[in-house]
């Protein structure tokens, strides 16, 4: 095995029978659900020919993402998530029952369409960051790394299946039938949901609210400059390759001849190049770093692009789109795991739910604008256009490089309980923290960059205020000072420093030299008597 193998093996986690249950379940959800999709995109084009109208299908599935992932994630990390899951299951069901109704009576309309694909568009927000949150509850801690591949192998198996299987139900029996299916996926997905036997909640006398989570997900967000890099990869290329799924049914239609059952065929060839390409990912790994490899997918999918742009036979056509698959599943799989891997778990609900609407913020813009340049510049040319803009974004964006992502971001739980002479109530504040340091005058810049790194620390776990100062009388004796809005919040970020942060600490701590450990106090605010 190579060093660079996961310890328990890429299909480990199979092994577990939670996660191969839920694994499987999942599996089928996911078909079902590119069912619904094929049997909707198909549809439109029998409602509109335009191809902005097409491309709306598209944007409404990934709007509601854009929008609500962040609320998502923050309600992934406060509710139990076996409950919250089976709840947004039972939302896509009637989601899919009113779509079989309406196209079995034949009263779908563009409106009625597109409204029902946002609500689902709904449901796939409020379950994707709660979907990837429980990977670690699920599989032993050496193994989450592989139970992510997993995830992503399960997505495009659906890919592959589902939109052929879809394709084939659509000509051969009709929407209606194509959405009962999906309908009878979310029954099976409850039930393994049911099933789980997950562990009950319990109390945490810090147990996060709703708004506080918000604020806390949204400050560790701003504050993460490693997350910053990921969210800004993933924004560009997303933005650039979203016109192939945007115009592909109409590419299908229009350009290539075909039918429901073709474009069904054309998806299924994206999921089959997609399992082909996570089979060989670990050996590109082994020669490509993860810029490297968001840099082949980029062009690859431009590629790809380019020669749809061409109307080609229909078989080259297939295998372009086997290509395409691969490059997919190498740039969402590279991003999200290194999202992942900056994340700490107190916080990796809302930080992949940041992550998610990035993603679907660029595919839903990039799906409206590349449907509007359709209408003026044509199929083949807005392929062109979008091809290029794809190559030389790809090419550009390779001198950012991802984070390594090999921070140790386990809680370290090194900080001593603050002193108090009275119980001090949790919704006491805001909290000041003052940590005074001596620091002799060669050490003086160097302590400053070092402390400088340790402030994005501090803001993402918590602090909404942080600066650095100085005695006017002793200029070796420099105080920290940072912010927090509540004693509660406070006690949680001695919760989240993680070992990373702690070895940032530890640093800066050799340029301190006072007598003892640097002193820290801790000042809260005051109600004057009467004042509010």
């Amino acid at each position: 095995m190579s060093p660079a193998s996961p310890p328990g093996g890429s299909f480990a986690p199979l092994a577990q029978p939670v996660f191969a249950v839920l694994w499987a379940a999942t599996v089928l959800g996911n078909t079902g659900s590119f069912m619904r999709d094929v049997a909707s995109s198909w549809l439109m084009t029998d409602l509109s020919a335009s191809p902005a109208a097409v491309a709306m299908v598209q944007a409404a599935g990934t709007l509601p993402i854009f929008l609500l992932a962040i609320p998502a994630g923050v309600l992934t990390d406060i509710l139990d998530r076996r409950k919250f899951l089976i709840a947004v299951q039972l939302l896509l069901a009637s989601v899919s029952i009113t779509l079989m109704i309406l196209a079995q009576t034949g009263m779908l309309s563009v409106g009625a369409l597109i409204g029902l694909t946002f609500l689902g568009g709904v449901g796939a927000a409020l379950m994707g960051p709660t979907w990837q949150a429980i990977v670690p509850e699920l599989v032993k801690r050496e193994d989450v790394k592989s139970a992510i591949a997993l995830n992503s192998l399960g997505i495009n198996i659906a890919r592959s299946i589902g939109p052929a299987a879809g394709g084939l139900l659509l000509a051969a029996l009709g929407a209606g039938v194509t959405y009962g299916v999906d309908v009878a996926s979310y029954l099976v997905v409850i039930a393994a949901l049911i099933w789980w036997p997950r562990a009950s909640k319990t109390d945490d006398a810090l147990a996060e609210g709703f708004f506080g989570a918000f604020r806390a997900g949204l400050r560790y967000t701003r504050a993460s400059r490693p997350l910053h890099v990921v969210l800004l990869r993933a924004a560009v290329f997303f933005a650039f390759a979203s016109a192939v799924w945007a115009l592909l049914p109409l590419v299908a239609r229009q350009m290539l001849g075909g039918d429901a059952s073709f474009y069904g065929i054309l998806l299924g060839a994206v999921g089959a190049g997609a399992i082909g390409g996570a089979f060989v990912m670990p050996k590109l790994r082994e020669r490509l770093s993860p810029d490297g490899l968001l840099l082949g997918a980029a062009l690859t999918a431009a590629a790809v692009m380019a020669t749809l742009s061409l109307a080609p036979p229909k078989w080259i056509a297939i295998v372009a789109l086997l290509f395409l698959g691969a490059a997919w599943i190498t740039a969402l799989t590279t991003l999200n795991g290194t999202a992942q891997a900056v994340l700490p778990n107190w916080v990796r609900g809302r930080g992949l739910a940041v992550y998610l609407t990035v993603f679907n913020g660029a595919m839903t813009a990039g799906s409206i604008g590349w449907g509007a340049v359709g209408e003026a510049a044509g199929l083949s040319g807005t392929l062109l256009i979008s091809a290029a803009g794809l190559a030389v974004a790809g090419i550009v964006m390779h001198r950012l490089k991802l984070p390594a992502g090999d921070a140790d971001m386990v809680p370290s739980n090194h900080w001593p309980e603050p002193l108090v002479a009275e119980p001090v109530g949790h919704d006491r504040g805001p909290v000041l923290i003052l940590i005074e340091y001596h620091v002799e005058k060669h050490n003086r810049t160097a302590f400053l960059h070092a402390i400088d790194r340790l402030s994005h620390e501090r803001r993402r776990d918590g602090a909404y205020g942080w600066g650095v100062t100085e005695d006017s009388a002793d200029p070796q004796k420099m105080v920290e000072w940072f912010m927090v809005e509540s004693w509660a919040e406070h006690l949680r970020q001695h919760r989240r420093v993680s070992n990373a942060d702690a070895d940032l600490q530890g640093k800066l701590l050799t340029y301190h030299k006072g007598p003892g450990k640097p002193v820290v106090r801790h000042f809260l605010a005051i109600n004057r008597p009467g004042k509010t």
